[in-house]
This record gives structure tokens, C-alpha cells and sequence, in this order.
């Protein structure tokens, strides 16, 4: 069975949701008949079904979800995926999946984790309220949609109008405290579902990260009601991973400035990376080597080199000190390649990207797509790494979760596998 089951109620935002676990590495298919699980079930590692129910009656809505509920066997995650502005009938829909995992989990085990806010698309929740680019919902188009008009601004309030359950709310302020608050809170709170604000993918991971702790030390089987985000981050955290073997990526970074360090540093703290250094000053292709061989050896699955920053005091000779690290950092990508055969390889900056192009062989690069603006994804072309996925980016280039997004989406694109029916 596969790991996560997600229960969308709308097929645009089912597929964006299981893109979201893409980009973790894992395996997702969408289906819109809960008789196909069967079929895709045991061969994903996310599988996320579409009951096309947002416009149905609550009660229709709850036998439908229940159903597809139902087939969630031993997943150790379930995620009911609600729209990022709560329309629909999430209060129906959420008691309809806590009914059916309610026999699985031991009595008072089962909670559920309200986590709607989708920082990246505008939408976060604060003080209870949840928030399109910073207003609140009753204030926004989605209080006037023809079909399901959202009445309230509380997310307690939306699903408490359907939902039998208890409410409680988790304020931003124990979120900003870190995971050992959340999780103090979360243990406290008498109530079975609970919100927690949310304004930005740090407040996800934090308190993804104290359900994690929680799962493990008083044995808590959670349900994420959520809007994409936070079911993959609890995902993560909870230790879900795909179930071949992750493929590796290989990054090699040239630029030392502040904004780099900074994509870099999300990077480690997101998708667990592993730098090694290379300084600049004495550019070393067997230390940086060993590093690298000591990451993978360690499980790292992204690991890179990067630019140590000068130390302080005169710049050496420029010209010279900068075609010494690019000849090294591409001999180092070079030889990384064919002992570590990564899946994939990401380069940032103009130069280094071209001198990684040369040493491997390649005669090109193929594009596939515009991962942000200057940042390209696609293949190498010519040469004995033909068609080996490959990513560039600018090393000035976009805001803290550039370099993160780029890892994620080559990630992605080196581990998908071409999903056929069985005959």
C-alpha cells in the first residue's frame, strides 16, 4: 500500500498536492475512482484520490470521502486535502475520514492536525483567521463564489459548522517558540482537532516536527487536514521516504556571496543536503572528493561542493585564484560523476555551469523547463553523461528557497518513473 494516502475534493488541487510530494522525492499518482487504488496502490508511494466533491452535499460529500477513507489500509499517513480557501465542505470531510480510521487507531490515539495555511500561494492563518495575501477570508471573492461561499474567517468556525468534533487552536506565538512548545501544547489541548497558525514553511516544519515527536513518544496516529504543504512536511518529518532507493544529486556551487550561503543553508535544514568545502585559496579536488564520498557513504542523498568565503584581509589575484576553483570544482564534478553516478547534477553560476558542461563531454544542454526565472532544468546532451538531468541557476539569483526549489524540481524530474496501467 503506498505510505500516504491523500483525499482531494478537486482534481486541480489533488494533482498540485501530489506534486508537493514530488518534490520530496516520493513517488504520487492522482486517481478519480476510489476502484482504482487497487491498481496503483502498492506501486506509488503517495496516492492521492479525487472524490470531485466540493460542490456536493455535506452528506454526500462525507459518504464519499468515507469510501475513499476506507481503502487507506496501513498508510501511515492520511492527509485530507482541503481547498487553500476553505470552500467546500471540509467539516463533512474531515469527520468522514476520522469515521473511517477511527478503528484503526487505538481509543484516543487518532488526532487531527488543522494546518490549512499555504504560505507560498498568499495563504496563512493567523490568530485563527485565515488569510488570502493578508485579508481575511469573509473579506475576499471567496465569500461571494456562487457555488460555496465561505461565511467565516476562523477556520474553527468553517469547520465546526459541519464537523462533530472538538476545537482548539494553536496560536503563532507557540508555533515561533519551536517544535518542544508545539508539542507541549499539542499534548495539552483536550481538543481532537486542532489548528495551528502558520504564516510562512518554517511555522510548517515546526510543528510537523513536534507531530513527529508526538507519533513516536505517546504513540499519536494523526490526520493532516491541510491545504498541500504541511501533509508533506509531516510526511518528511514522520520519516516517510521513498521506497526505492532515493536518487542522488550532485550540486556544485562557485558563488561565495551572502545570498547564496543563505539558499544553501535552506537546503540542509529542507532536504537534509551535505556541503563540502573548497577553499579557495588551496583548491583541493581530492579533499572536496572525500567529503563528498563521506556524504554519500553517510545517505546524504543531495550533496555538493561549494566556495569556502576568503578570510579576511586582501583579495588574492583574481583572475588567476578564479580559474584555479573553476578548474578544480569541475574536475571534482567530473570525477564525483563517475564514482557517485548521481541522477542528477546542479550547477550554479554562469562559469561553473559551462566548465562542468566541458569536463563531463557534453556537447549541450537540453531545456526542459524554467524551474524560476534564469534557473533551467533539463539534460545534458552529447558525450559519454548524455541525458543526464541537469540544472542551472544564476548565483544571484531569486530568494531564499532558489536553490532549495531548484534541488526539489531535478530531484524530482532524476527519480520519476513512467506510471502505466497494469493489463
Amino acid at each position: 500500500m503506498a505510505q500516504v494516502l491523500v483525499i482531494g475534493d478537486d482534481l486541480t488541487g489533488s494533482n498540485a498536492t501530489g506534486a508537493l510530494y514530488a518534490r520530496r522525492g516520493l513517488r504520487a499518482v492522482t486517481v478519480s475512482d476510489p476502484t482504482h487504488v487497487a491498481r496503483y496502490a502498492h506501486r506509488v508511494d503517495v496516492l492521492v484520490v479525487n472524490t470531485a466533491s466540493r460542490h456536493w452535499s455535506p452528506a454526500r460529500a462525507y459518504a464519499a470521502v468515507r469510501a475513499a477513507a476506507a481503502t487507506a489500509g496501513d498508510a501511515p499517513l492520511v492527509v485530507k486535502r482541503v481547498d487553500t480557501t476553505l470552500r467546500g465542505n471540509p467539516g463533512s470531510e474531515l469527520d468522514a475520514v476520522a469515521d473511517a480510521l477511527a478503528a484503526r487507531a487505538p481509543a484516543g490515539r487518532l488526532r487531527v492536525l488543522a494546518v490549512p495555511a499555504f504560505p507560498d500561494a498568499g495563504r496563512t492563518t493567523v490568530g485563527g483567521l485565515h488569510l488570502v495575501d493578508g485579508v481575511p477570508l469573509t473579506r475576499t471573492a471567496v465569500a461571494r463564489d456562487p457555488f460555496d461561499p465561505v461565511r467565516h474567517s476562523r477556520v474553527t468556525a468553517v469547520l465546526g459548522a459541519q464537523s462533530r468534533r472538538t476545537l482548539g487552536e494553536l496560536p503563532l506565538d507557540v508555533v515561533e517558540c519551536g517544535p518542544g512548545a508545539v508539542a507541549a501544547a499539542l499534548r495539552a489541548s483536550p481538543a481532537e482537532v486542532v489548528v495551528c497558525d502558520a504564516t510562512d514553511n518554517a511555522h510548517l516544519e515546526t510543528v510537523a516536527r513536534a507531530a513527529a515527536a508526538l507519533a513516536v513518544r505517546d504513540g499519536i496516529h494523526w490526520l493532516a487536514l491541510d491545504s498541500g504543504p504541511f501533509g508533506a512536511a509531516l510526511a518528511t518529518e514522520l520519516g516517510i521516504r521513498p521506497a526505492v532507493a532515493p536518487v542522488r544529486v550532485l550540486a556544485v556551487v562557485g558563488s561565495v556571496t551572502d545570498r547564496t550561503r543563505d539558499q544553501l543553508a535552506r537546503t540542509e535544514a529542507a532536504l537534509g543536503a551535505r556541503w563540502t568545502e573548497l577553499d579557495p585559496d588551496r583548491p583541493d579536488a581530492e579533499r572536496a572528493l572525500a567529503g563528498l564520498r563521506t556524504a554519500a557513504t553517510e545517505g546524504a542523498t543531495v550533496l555538493g561542493v561549494r566556495v569556502r568565503p576568503a578570510a579576511p584581509g586582501p583579495a588574492p589575484c583574481g583572475a588567476d585564484t578564479a580559474a584555479g576553483i573553476l578548474r578544480c570544482l569541475a574536475d571534482v564534478a567530473r570525477r564525483a560523476v563517475d564514482e557517485l553516478r548521481p541522477g542528477g547534477l546542479y550547477a550554479s553560476g554562469g562559469d561553473v555551469a559551462a566548465a562542468v558542461t566541458a569536463a563531463l563531454g557534453a556537447d549541450g544542454f537540453a531545456i526542459d523547463s524554467e524551474v524560476l526565472p534564469l534557473a533551467i532544468s533539463g539534460r545534458l546532451v552529447g558525450g559519454p553523461r548524455d541525458g543526464l538531468p541537469f540544472a542551472t541557476k544564476g548565483g544571484l539569483i531569486g530568494g531564499p528557497d532558489a536553490a532549495r526549489d531548484c534541488l526539489e524540481h531535478l530531484r524530482a524530474a532524476a527519480t520519476r518513473t513512467a506510471l502505466t496501467p497494469e493489463r
